[in-house]
């Protein structure tokens, strides 16, 4: 599928068919992962691949009772290794390293025809307790990903004009 195809096609999916993630799509979507570019290329990250269906729930509960998180046959948390690395602009790394390495994620999964939702709405002590993830490290965003058992069509998009500008704001 030609790239901007799966940009457009991407849509946040919130109902998963009961259906599992065959491994090698899996490893395609996390290769994605891996292959984002980070502040330094220091790839200070770490991607928690969340599979068992009580872990699941327990997610979907510290996540405000979004209860599809725990339909998914599968949840990846992107979790930041380094969150007091602040670039020399003033913004924190891992919020740009991992926003870009999630994408990737998100848009890799489309591509295999799966479907995703950037889940930012959680619990960040109750998802760190469920994932064993040390309270030095924060959890940037959860990512469950399946067979979507729906096709919301696309949100509106304001046009170019609205957003963009140049040589100067």
């Amino acid at each position: 599928m030609e790239f901007m195809e799966v940009v457009r096609r991407r849509r946040s999916i919130r109902a998963y068919e009961p259906r599992e993630v065959e491994e090698e799509v899996l490893r395609d979507i996390l290769e994605a992962a891996r292959w984002a570019p980070s502040a330094k290329n220091l790839q200070m990250w770490k991607f928690v691949v969340v599979r068992d269906p009580d872990k699941r729930k327990a997610l979907a509960k510290a996540s405000f009772d979004q209860n599809f998180i725990a339909e998914a046959p599968l949840v990846i948390a992107a979790v930041a290794l380094d969150p007091e690395y602040v670039m020399s602009c003033g913004v924190p790394a891992y919020a740009v390293d991992l926003a870009i390495a999630v994408e990737h994620m998100a848009l890799a999964a489309c591509d295999k025809g799966l479907g995703s939702c950037w889940i930012g709405a959680f619990e960040q002590d109750r998802v760190r307790e469920i994932l064993g993830v040390p309270p030095r490290y924060k959890v940037v965003a959860l990512l469950p990903i399946g067979y979507p058992a729906e096709s919301p069509e696309p949100p509106p998009r304001k046009s170019l004009s609205e957003i963009v500008s140049y040589d100067a704001f």
